[in-house]
């Protein structure tokens, strides 16, 4: 007789509070059924409530992992409402704390998912790396994870004088830790075995799924919104968009390890080319001007009193922003009435709709290859529930 078995949502291998109802014959899964709700926080109902720059905190709390990528897709959108123009020195900031933010998100993933098949040490060797992004993170916007540092026309503040310095030097010594992974994993067979041919996904379910980022990519699907829709100035940036036809769990593997390497090449363009000037859009209205600007101290306060407790009005409209960050396309649809409060805010995450090809991966192997499939599919129940 067949089984049906709770994977979760209380499951250490489940990354975040997921339940997968599994009906299982033997060892071999028959079927496989995700539910979700567990964290849902109703953030898209009170963005409605917010001034469009009081929902920048909110985002902070979706990929709760990749938090920079969440405030960058935001804010890109709602600068499209308004017609914006943020300076070049702000849109390389932007990028290099989006690339930044990939390898903190790729990090976490390693590490996790490698403890998950087994491999402890390089959980250790992953948030080693993780910790020093984190404490640079701090240093620039005063919080380790929600950081709600880009803001709608720029930036919050300058970063630190030492930033770029810190930046470069973590840079500097990154590749060799990358090295490090693939010296424990790639030529570990235990490690190989869990994933070689593991929670197959073709190219066309790929794509009919909705599945985005690095597990579309590891599917033979080259598509990348950095480099195929550029924002941001990423079209002035050289990188490679890795991929692989073997749509496996090992195929993922090998794609965000290439990813990593990439970003690093990314944040050393960024910091080589970092242009002069403001950090922030010349909008008085909306973002707080320079402070030699500002005739006096007093003026200055009242008119950051004013943005905000009163907000700034939108001009009525729609509109639709993707990014790619660590997990995926992001992307954000923003509705507004010409008032200082969007009417409506759909975010579009990409563990979503990576979620509904689980059953696709898993059907007819093991039990324990569901521990390896949903590892390497790389969700975050925050952005999920949402």
């Amino acid at each position: 007789q067949h089984m049906i078995l709770n994977m979760g949502p209380q499951h250490p291998a489940m990354h975040g509070v997921l339940r997968l109802v599994v009906e299982i014959d033997g060892e071999i899964v028959v079927r496989l059924q995700p539910e979700i709700g567990y964290l849902h926080t109703g953030i898209e109902k009170t963005c409605e409530a917010k001034f469009y720059q009081q929902v920048v905190p909110l985002t902070d709390r979706l990929d709760y992992l990749s938090p920079m990528a969440n405030n960058l897709c935001y804010c890109l959108a709602v600068e499209k409402l308004l017609g914006l123009e943020i300076p070049e020195k702000a849109q390389w900031l932007r990028v290099l704390l989006a690339e930044l933010t990939r390898l903190n998100s790729h990090l976490i993933w390693l590490g996790t998912h490698a403890m998950d098949i087994g491999a402890l040490t390089v959980f250790l060797y992953t948030f080693r790396e993780r910790e020093e992004i984190l404490r640079m993170f701090e240093a620039l916007a005063g919080q380790r994870m929600m950081t709600s540092y880009i803001r709608i026309g720029g930036v919050s503040m300058e970063p630190p004088l030492d930033f770029f310095a810190r930046v470069q030097e973590f840079i500097r010594t990154f590749p060799e830790k990358i090295d490090e992974y693939s010296n424990l994993l790639t030529g570990n067979p235990i490690f190989r075995n869990r994933l070689k041919g593991v929670g197959y996904l073709s190219a066309a379910d790929s794509v009919a799924f909705g599945v985005t980022g690095p597990v579309l990519r590891a599917s033979g699907v080259d598509y990348d919104l950095r480099r195929d829709m550029p924002y941001s100035s990423y079209e002035k940036f050289q990188f490679h968009v890795p991929t692989s036809t073997d749509g496996d769990c090992w195929a993922r593997y090998e794609v965000r390890l290439v990813e990593m390497r990439e970003s690093v090449k990314i944040i050393q363009q960024a910091l080589d080319g970092m242009p002069e000037g403001p950090l922030n859009a010349d909008a008085p209205k909306i973002v707080l001007p320079e402070r030699e600007k500002m005739k006096t101290q007093m003026e200055s306060l009242i008119h950051h009193f004013k943005i905000v407790t009163e907000g700034f009005v939108v001009p009525a409209g729609e509109v639709y922003q993707g990014i790619e960050s660590g997990h995926g396309q992001v992307g954000y649809y923003i509705v507004s009435d010409g008032t200082a409060k969007p009417y409506r805010v759909h975010m579009r995450y990409p563990g979503f709709t990576t979620l509904q090809a689980v059953e696709t991966m898993c059907k007819g192997r093991l039990l324990a290859d569901v521990v390896a499939v949903v590892g390497s599919i790389d969700i975050v129940l925050g952005e999920i529930d949402r």
